[in-house]
């Protein structure tokens, strides 16, 4: 790609689809590509993105990554940051188009586009991310500001912050920061209308067109405006209640005036534009409706810190009807199977014929896993040490047939003599 920087050599379309990050090709392929072209890169490096090593995404992708329920569409708005970041250094910059997290794997398609005063706009394009650690609640800090002025040219500053104070309003938590993330739209909604529109009529073209079809209608129905989402089980597991059906949370969130939609990133996800102290409310009226045993909760716990403030605002659950997304009236393949039991990227091939690391090996090395209980743990220290005496075993078997064998030349040698 480096090779074909200069503008007559340019490609339309490079398609970056590595094992494991792509990071390392984003510089080049940048350059490389022409001005409106195409770019579309996948990563596989999901425990690094997912926040299990945020070190390391941070040295692959100049982002901090978070342990959260979001952290699939996170993991999209990372790798766009990091695409974004390494184009304005040649006064260029991306919209993205279509943005995935599918099965073990992030896919992004970016157009790319050369002019040095938008890329003044990135700044304000990008954020920072404030988890709380006990409720669950997020807040976004733009990097940038600007300031559109009549009759003249828009002005660009830091922005100001942070929007949070130094303990949760909700349940008294600390936050966690992670990102820089790309804020702005991750699709382009008449692009994808019109994929969804070709998909439907020419359905005998794909393999997957059935799958096509469901993740596409899921995607044309997200709210492109609001950055990251809330998961409906989640909410109810702080407060510790039984969990509220999605149709009666959207409801109560359209019944209250806001925005809400699904995303494609996972089944039990809510978009909304509705702040953290709106969705706490509708869960605290949630469970006025199904008390819980307050008895048994923790005075520390964020469940009591919640439960203990009345609702600000007036709660309906009773349900409406476009609060069922019409991809679920369909019945649309939207959020179908794993083909098999562990499904995702399998190891590399090994040349070693000695221990070959078993799947709950290889999670624990490589994702910080502790989940092994002490009779797996039990198991794996017998299995090496047997396969250490086999070992052991194997070698002295073939130093003693070495042995023999010297030996039996020796005496024909010996024998040759005496014969003479």
């Amino acid at each position: 790609m480096y090779q074909n920087r200069s503008y007559s050599n340019r490609f339309d379309v490079i398609d970056l689809d590595p094992y494991g990050t792509a990071a390392p090709f984003l510089d080049g392929a940048v350059q490389a590509v022409k001005d409106g072209g195409l770019l579309c890169i996948t990563c596989t490096d999901m425990a690094v993105l997912c926040g299990n090593h945020a070190e390391a995404c941070y040295g692959k992708y100049g982002a901090m990554s978070l342990q959260t329920k979001y952290c699939h569409e996170m993991a999209i708005r990372i790798v766009l940051h990091s695409i974004e970041l390494s184009a304005n250094r040649y006064h260029r910059y991306i919209v993205p188009i279509l943005s995935l997290s599918v099965d073990f794997y992030v896919r992004m398609f970016v157009r790319v586009y050369t002019s040095a005063a938008t890329v003044k706009l990135s700044a304000s394009k990008q954020a920072l991310v404030y988890h709380c650690i006990g409720c669950s609640s997020f807040h976004l800090q733009r990097m940038g500001k600007v300031t559109h002025r009549e009759n003249k040219p828009p002005k660009f500053s830091a922005a100001t912050g942070p929007p949070v104070e130094r303990k949760c309003e909700n349940c008294g938590g600390v936050f966690k920061v992670g990102g820089p993330v790309w804020a702005e739209p991750i699709h382009n909604t008449d692009f994808v209308s019109q994929l969804l529109d070709h998909v439907q009529d020419y359905p005998d073209r794909f393999k997957t067109s059935e799958r096509m079809n469901g993740v596409l209608s899921v995607i044309s129905e997200e709210l492109p405006d609001c950055p990251l989402h809330y998961t409906v089980s989640h909410l109810c597991n702080i407060i510790h209640s039984i969990c509220v059906s999605q149709l009666k949370f959207r409801s109560a969130l359209l019944h209250a005036g806001y925005r809400v939609s699904i995303t494609h990133t996972s089944a039990e996800a809510i978009k909304t534009d509705a702040s953290n102290l709106v969705v706490w409310d509708i869960m605290r009226a949630w469970e006025k409706l199904n008390p819980v045993n307050k008895k048994k909760l923790s005075e520390t716990s964020p469940a009591t810190a919640i439960l203990k403030k009345e609702p600000s605002i007036q709660v309906c659950f009773d349900v409406r009807p476009d609060a069922n997304p019409k991809s679920r009236q369909q019945r649309l393949s939207r959020f179908p199977d794993n083909p098999e039991a562990n499904w995702g990227p399998k190891a590399r091939a090994k040349s070693s014929s000695k221990h070959q690391e078993t799947l709950v090996e290889k999670r624990a090395r490589l994702q910080g896993k502790t989940r092994t209980g002490q009779k797996e743990k039990d198991e794996m220290e017998k299995r090496r040490k047997d396969e250490e005496k086999e070992d052991i075993n194997s070698q002295a078997k073939k130093q003693k047939k070495e042995a023999d064998g010297d030996k039996t030349e020796k005496d024909m040698d010996v024998k040759g003599e005496t014969d003479s």
